[in-house]
């Protein structure tokens, strides 16, 4: 299996989790595309990150070398072209729930430290600056927060924003029973934006959800919302956001995905000018708080993610059922 976009964090962990060495894995630092498809040549197996690219010309590259699985290392999985991959014979697999509570209290982090103004309060004080004047906050108690999307993730968001007080809205096509238990009540998305203070995105994303936060989904919000996006960058319209921050309908806007993500996340570019527009003016606003695509970064959900990629693995080598098989 080559492994594509292959970090030290990901060397650790699959290595813990082939200790028993069944699969023969090698580690490549470069992103695939067009330009690294080539790689993977001889492998029967590739294992790609979130942001690699596999369009239709990418996977007939790969399987002219001979590839025959697409072991994702992560939930989503919009970044393949799930059509062609069926007419070339690829299979597809991915891991669908590798730690939710580690996105969850990521998005609640993010909702707190934008809330408190963590970020800013970190800066001044280093400085020797200790006014209060800029970070006023407010209590989430009593407030109504709404979670778009509650699968596993969703639900574990409810269930903390839940323990602080809060008032819980929702919206997804299936109710989450475990939801409903902690008295979740589902709403359309009108309804939604219009009651929420918190707003907090956890659907996947496809042509539907799409930039599911536009202009006209910005300007039915609440004055003053706080938008919360650790789901899929597409999900959100940037240009509409910041038009919302501009006037103020957004208070407060928490990222750790990002729609141009691909060419940014994942990599030290602390020497070098941004080329994002749309990104660097994200960064000029003193309410908008953006992590690189770490939510999902901690211990058990690094474990998780390898040990459920090799047994997809495992699975497919052995002709048994893939039961995180995806289809388009």
């Amino acid at each position: 299996m080559a492994l594509f976009s292959a970090k030290s964090y990901d060397v650790a962990s699959f290595q813990e989790a082939n200790a028993d060495g069944r699969h023969e894995l090698v580690f490549l630092e470069a992103p695939l595309g067009p330009r690294t498809a080539a790689l993977a040549r001889g492998f029967a197996a590739v294992c790609p990150f979130v942001n690699d690219r596999l369009d239709a010309p990418v996977l007939q590259e790969l399987v002219a070398g001979g590839t025959r699985l697409l072991a994702l290392r992560s939930a989503g999985f919009n970044h393949v072209d799930l059509p062609a991959a069926a007419r070339l014979g690829i299979t597809v697999a991915r891991v669908p729930a590798y730690s939710p509570h580690a996105v969850a209290e990521h998005t609640v982090a993010l909702v707190l430290s934008l809330n408190r103004r963590l970020h800013r309060a970190y800066a001044r004080v280093r400085e020797g600056n200790f006014a209060l004047e800029g970070l006023l906050g407010f209590d989430l108690h009593g407030r109504t927060a709404g979670i778009v999307g509650t699968g596993k993730i969703g639900a574990v968001v409810a269930r903390i924003l839940g323990g602080f007080g809060c008032r819980l809205l929702a919206h997804d096509p299936f109710p989450n029973p475990d939801c409903l238990g902690l008295g979740v009540s589902y709403v359309g998305l009108p309804e939604l934006w219009a009651a929420a203070d918190v707003i907090s995105l956890h659907c996947p994303l496809t042509a539907s959800t799409r930039h599911l936060v536009d202009a006209p989904a910005v300007a039915a919000m609440k004055p003053g919302v706080m938008l919360i996006n650790t789901g899929r960058g597409a999900l959100v319209d940037t240009p509409a956001v910041i038009a919302g921050l501009k006037s103020g309908r957004i208070g407060y806007l928490g990222l750790d995905v990002y729609e141009e993500e691909a060419e940014l996340f994942f990599e030290d570019r602390s020497t070098r000018v941004i080329q994002d527009d749309v990104f660097a003016r994200l960064l000029t606003f003193p309410n908008v708080l953006v992590t690189g695509h770490q939510g999902f970064f901690t211990r058990e959900a690094l474990r998780a993610i390898a040990e459920t990629t090799l047994m997809n693995a495992s699975a497919f080598e052995d002709g048994q059922p893939l039961g995180n098989a995806v289809t388009a």
